[in-house]
């Protein structure tokens, strides 16, 4: 069985990061008022928040593959690669169709052939043809993969289609599982990894999310046949990316559940002694990050499962 984390990170260095018009319509997460702010200030932020995140990280024993964004052409949510890619164990890359013009500019098949020159790439599946027929996918944000048991859960959301969910089950053979959540404003939950993680032997879930009822028993039954410890979240603390974690492990096996300040502090003390008992918890500050890009921790990291060479 495939294992569910990995030591090994992909992230991308911002050089101008900073808040994006063309993604806040469908993203509540994103702090409106720093909407035409003077973007040298947050990419500063950004920086800085990013690299401590990258220090600590492999201070931790994580393989972090880091690369620079690009200057031209301007990608300012490059800094989330997640939603553009995904890294299979089966020497898998898959491709995705995004909803934002200015975030298909962060696909670069220069990373892609860099990391084949140390992991085995097999095959690449490109689905960002959906494009043309404005459906979106966007990676592990709009997928939450359980990886050990090939399965992929969706929120429907303006960012993640019915139809492109059903071309990445035919390509790649994950099952899937798909529902709608919102929240509090009844508003469509952008992104699937703001309300769940999966990790190797726990879910963390915001089911709240899921007003229609069969909707949210089925999503629950779902998790329960994968045998995991259900570690339920509220309304409140989806808000604070208390959703957006995700499980890596380090070199020496070390299992670490990375997230941001704001997500821990939002945790019950009860939430965080039952997760300690699955994961070291790691936790950054991601305040300008957060703020204005509406991602946490778990965007920012696209985990590499492709086999070495």
């Amino acid at each position: 069985m495939q294992s569910q984390t990995t030591s090994r990170i992909l992230m991308i260095r911002p050089v101008r990061f900073g808040f994006n018009d063309q993604t806040a319509a469908s993203n509540a997460f994103q702090d409106t008022t720093l909407a035409g702010q003077p973007s040298e200030l947050a990419q500063a932020e950004a920086q800085r928040e990013f690299d401590e995140m990258v220090r600590q990280l492999r201070a931790s024993g994580v393989d972090v593959m880091v690369y620079d964004d690009t200057a031209d052409p301007h990608t300012p949510d490059s800094i989330f690669p997640n939603n553009w890619v995904s890294f299979h164990y089966s020497g898998t890359v898959v491709l995705y169709p995004m909803q934002a013009e200015n975030r298909r500019l962060e696909r670069r098949q220069d990373i892609i052939d860099d990391l084949a020159q140390r992991f085995h790439v097999s095959k690449v599946v490109d689905l960002t043809h959906f494009e043309n027929e404005g459906k979106y996918l966007e990676g592990t944000g709009s997928m939450v993969l359980d990886r050990m048991h090939r399965i992929a859960f969706a929120c429907l959301s303006p960012r993640t289609d019915i139809d492109a969910l059903a071309e990445f089950r035919q390509r790649t053979g994950y099952q899937t599982v798909a529902f709608r959540a919102v929240d509090q404003t009844g508003k469509a939950v952008y992104h699937t990894n703001v309300l769940m993680s999966i990790g190797d032997t726990f879910v963390v879930i915001c089911l709240q999310a899921i007003t229609d009822l069969d909707e949210r028993l089925m999503v629950r039954q779902a998790l329960e046949g994968l045998n995991k410890r259900i570690v339920e979240i509220t309304l409140e603390q989806m808000n604070a990316f208390a959703g957006n974690m995700l499980q890596v492990q380090t070199t020496r096996g070390q299992k670490l559940l990375v997230m941001s300040k704001r997500a821990l502090n939002s945790l019950t003390e009860k939430q965080i002694d039952v997760l300690d008992d699955y994961a070291t918890l790691q936790a950054f500050d991601l305040s300008a990050i957060e703020a204005n890009g509406g991602g946490s921790a778990r965007c920012m990291m696209a985990e590499v499962h492709l086999p070495l060479k």
